[in-house]
């Protein structure tokens, strides 16, 4: 009758707690990972490196910076839509 939830035990509560942590920081590093992976792709285009030059590195560079710019924007998001808690009706 009441809008109240039941209570949960408190170990519950921890380990609902330390699992909410851990995908918090596991969405914090993909999405850093990401930010470097578009940083490395950019610099690839820009021909900083000796190991590939010319047209080689501009596409190198467009293919791996678009990887690193899905995995900073999109797959953030998407692990967060898949860790969300269900809503109860």
């Amino acid at each position: 009758m009441s809008d109240i939830p039941p209570q949960a035990d408190p170990a519950e509560a921890a380990r609902r707690a330390a699992a909410a942590r851990q995908r918090f920081f596991m969405i914090g590093l993909f999405r850093l990972s990401g930010a470097l992976i578009l940083i490395f792709g950019i610099a690839i285009g820009m021909e900083k490196f000796g190991w590939v030059q010319g047209d080689k590195a501009k596409w190198m560079g467009v293919i791996v910076a678009s990887v690193g710019f899905f995995q900073f924007m999109i797959v953030p998001r998407m692990l967060a839509r898949a860790f969300a808690t269900p809503k109860q009706p």
